[in-house]
C-alpha cells in the first residue's frame, strides 16, 4: 500500500468515531485517498457528515506521522506485514453490530509486533478489585505469560492492572489496549506501568494520538482486546461491568471466553456468575487449566485433582472388606475376623497374609489389628 494511503488512513483516524463499521467500509469500498478527497471536496458519500472536511483539509498527516514516530508511535494499517489479522475478524462483526466495525488503522507505542498476538490471552475484570480477584489475575497472567502466550488488557485499575503485573513480574511482555492515545496515559495514576509497557511490551489504540478518553472509546476498546486475544478470562465483573462487553465480543468472535468463579456473596463475581451460569463462559480456576483451553489441541493438559492417595486405595474389594473386619485397638483371632468380614477362614486368613505384608495389620499374641497406616 502507498505512503498516501497511509497518509489518507492516518488523516481518517482522527474522524473516525471508533468502531463505527461505516467509515471502515467506505475505506474499503473507495480507497481511503479517495474517500480522504471526496470529503476535503464537501461532497457526501453515503451520508457521512462533511462538515469534518474542513478539519480534514487542514490537517497535515504527513507532520503528524513524523511527529508521533518522534514520540515512538508506528501507524500499523492492514497491508502491513504487521497487521494482526485476527482483528479481521471485526469484519462480519460489524455488520451485524453498529460499532463493531475494525479499525482503519492502530497506533502503536512498544516493540511487539501486534503479528505476534495470535495466540495471546486477554484478562479483564472488575476495576475495583477484591484482593482474591487481584491475586488470581496476576497469577493467571504469569503462567500464561510465562508459557508464552503474550497478555492482553486495558491498563485500567484493579483486574487490568493486576494481569499486567503478572507479566511483568516474570519478564513477559504485556499489551495495553488504551481508549485514549497512544501517547498518552490512563489512568494517569498508571505512568509508571503504561511507560514499562511501551518500553518492552505494547500500548495500543486506535484512537489518534492525543485523543482524550471517552466512554465509547472505552466500549470500542473492548472489541479490540477480544478481538486480538485467542481466549478472554474475566476475573471479577459485576452484573454491570465493561468486563462483560469483552466477554460479549469475544463470543461474538468465536473465541474462548473463561471465567474465574468468586464467593457467591461477592457482588463484584455477580457477572462471572451469570455467565457461568448462562453457559457463555468455561470456569477456570488455575493457570494450567487456561493454558489448557487456549493451547493448541492436546498441549497443556491439565491433571484432574485427586485427593491423597491412601494405602487402601490400592486393595482390592475383597482385601478391603476383610481389612474393614480388623479391629483397631484389641486383636481378634482369625475366625473373628472371618466372621466379622463374612468369609471363610481359609479366605480370610490368605488375605491377611497379604495385609500383614503390605503393612497395614499386625499379629501379635491377642490375634489381627489394624497397623497405624490402615487408620487412613
Amino acid at each position: 500500500m502507498s505512503h498516501a494511503d497511509r497518509l489518507a488512513r492516518a488523516a481518517l483516524s482522527r474522524l473516525a468515531e471508533p468502531g463505527d463499521p461505516r467509515l471502515t467500509a467506505l475505506v474499503a469500498e473507495l480507497g481511503a485517498q479517495e474517500l480522504h478527497r471526496l470529503l476535503v471536496d464537501q461532497r457526501d458519500p453515503e451520508g457521512l457528515r462533511t462538515d469534518l472536511a474542513a478539519r480534514l483539509a487542514s490537517s497535515d498527516p504527513e507532520r503528524e506521522l513524523d511527529r508521533a514516530a518522534r514520540l515512538g508511535l508506528r501507524f500499523v494499517i492492514p497491508s502491513d506485514a504487521e497487521w494482526p489479522a485476527q482483528v479481521d475478524d471485526l469484519v462480519r462483526a460489524g455488520q451485524l453490530h453498529e460499532r463493531g466495525g475494525p479499525p482503519i488503522g492502530l497506533w502503536v507505542r512498544g516493540p511487539v509486533r501486534l503479528d505476534s498476538l495470535t495466540g495471546s490471552v486477554a484478562i479483564v475484570g472488575a476495576r475495583s478489585a477484591t484482593s482474591y480477584g487481584a491475586q488470581v489475575a496476576g497469577e493467571l497472567a504469569a503462567v500464561a505469560a510465562r508459557a508464552g502466550f503474550p497478555v492482553v488488557s486495558g491498563a485500567a485499575f484493579g483486574i487490568d492492572q493486576a494481569a499486567h503485573r503478572g507479566a511483568v513480574a516474570v519478564d513477559a511482555p504485556t499489551v495495553a489496549v488504551l481508549a485514549c492515545g497512544a501517547d498518552r496515559v490512563y489512568p494517569a495514576a498508571h505512568q509508571q506501568l503504561i511507560d514499562h509497557i511501551a518500553a518492552t511490551g505494547a500500548v495500543v489504540s486506535e484512537a489518534a494520538p492525543g485523543c482524550a478518553p471517552t466512554r465509547i472509546r472505552f466500549l470500542a476498546r473492548n472489541r479490540l482486546i477480544a478481538a486480538l486475544a485467542r481466549g478472554t478470562v474475566v476475573v471479577e465483573a459485576a452484573a454491570r461491568s465493561g468486563a462483560l462487553n469483552t466477554a460479549n465480543w469475544a463470543a461474538r468472535l468465536n473465541r474462548v471466553v473463561l471465567g474465574v468463579p468468586g464467593p457467591v456473596t461477592s457482588a463484584q463475581s455477580q457477572g462471572v456468575h451469570q455467565l457461568l451460569r448462562q453457559g457463555a463462559a468455561t470456569v477456570v480456576t488455575s493457570g494450567q487449566e487456561l493454558l489448557e483451553l487456549v493451547g493448541e489441541s492436546g498441549s497443556h493438559l491439565a491433571d484432574e485433582p485427586r485427593g491423597p492417595v491412601h494405602p487402601r486405595d490400592r486393595l482390592s474389594s475383597r482385601h478391603r472388606q476383610v481389612l474393614d473386619a480388623v479391629p483397631v485397638a484389641y486383636g481378634a483371632g482369625t475366625d473373628s475376623v472371618a466372621r466379622t468380614a463374612g468369609l471363610g477362614v481359609v479366605e480370610v486368613r490368605s488375605a491377611l497374609t497379604y495385609l500383614l505384608g503390605a503393612g497395614l495389620v499386625v499379629q501379635d499374641d491377642a490375634g489381627w489389628r489394624l497397623a497405624a497406616p490402615a487408620h487412613t
